[in-house]
């Protein structure tokens, strides 16, 4: 199952207390104080791990609480340290504070480490207060609590190359023809409910990662279809594949649709228009007279690019400027 958000709590460890002991010894008439320390809580850490695809186990357990640093104890002996909790989660991880929305963490590259929150200091034990003035000390340190937070997960899928468009425009056709992801193709909208990724090895030379995400419609940012949920996952692109229908039996204008889903990207998130776009027109194989293409492209100030993810008519030449660009 593919999740990308989720919602958990997690606390670091509190430190331990220190202790109030004084030497107790057959020949040792005048025993000072010897209470150790309290030793510091346990840390909860973060890593990414390019073995995880989503944050399903989040969706279950949702508490999540390091070790408490242990007491000190007589003869000058420490508490023993409190064990760190460590989370790992798939690449492409956002971690922020749930109450104020804070970017806390971006894991970004795999096994990048973090410590997220830090244990509790332990307390210092009567032993740590003895002088020359107080030479018997009957007091300690209690130990400093852990750090605590609820914090929002989000999971961004890392690609070069977004695809995006209506739904059933070909966009899991094309992610299948050029990769070797397997994503469900059917001949009815909204196939693809989660969003795919592949590796494109082109010509055995150059190599980059391509996701396509749910088809979007006009109104998705009312919720809609399925509305805005996965357009997080283009948000660290580098270049989109506009995909439109060339067919005669499209769903919409191609100039229509091109702008019906521009206008979602821009009220989900207005800095994704700011990246690269290659207008690809798909189902070319469809069509019996080709000369509709030219009356498309004139609507288009930008190179555009007539493809069949089914015969793979055109697909070389796309992803030769998708190397050339990236």
């Amino acid at each position: 199952m593919f999740i990308d958000v989720a919602d958990i709590f997690v606390k670091a460890g509190n430190g331990g207390k220190g202790c109030v002991s004084f030497r107790r010894e057959k020949y040792v008439p005048k025993g000072g104080p010897d209470g150790g320390d309290g030793s510091k809580g346990g840390d909860i850490v973060v890593i990414a791990d390019d073995h995880l695809k989503s944050l399903m186990d989040y969706q279950y357990k949702k508490v999540y609480k390091a070790q408490h640093g242990g007491d000190g104890e007589g003869r000058d002996c420490y508490g023993k340290k409190g064990e760190d909790v460590i989370l790992r989660f798939p690449i492409g991880t956002s971690i922020f504070n749930k109450e104020t929305g804070e970017l806390l963490v971006d894991l970004v590259e795999n096994n990048q480490r973090v410590v997220l929150l830090r244990g509790g200091i332990g307390g210092k034990g009567n032993a740590r207060f003895a002088n020359s003035v107080n030479q018997t000390p009957y007091y300690a340190q209690g130990g400093l609590p852990g750090e605590e937070m609820n914090i929002h997960l989000e999971l961004k899928l890392i690609a070069d190359v977004g695809i995006v468009g209506l739904p059933n425009i070909g966009k899991s056709s094309l992610i299948s023809k050029v990769t070797n992801a397997r994503p469900k193709v059917a001949d009815y909208s909204f196939t693809t409910l989660v969003p795919n990724l592949g590796v494109v090895n082109y010509k055995n030379d150059k190599q980059f990662v391509i996701a396509d995400v749910p088809g979007i419609i006009e109104n998705a940012h009312q919720g809609q279809g399925l509305g805005h949920q996965f357009l997080r996952h283009i948000e660290r692109t580098r270049v989109l594949i506009h995909l439109l229908d060339a067919s005669e039996f499209k769903q919409m204008e191609p100039k229509k649709a091109f702008d019906v889903l521009n206008n979602e990207l821009f009220l989900y998130n207005k800095e994704i228009l700011s990246k690269k776009q290659l207008i690809v027109f798909n189902k070319i194989d469809t069509l019996h007279d080709r000369s509709v293409l030219d009356e498309y492209s004139q609507e288009f100030s930008e190179k555009v690019f007539y493809i069949s993810a089914v015969t793979g008519e055109g697909v070389d030449e796309l992803m030769a400027e998708l190397v050339r660009y990236l």
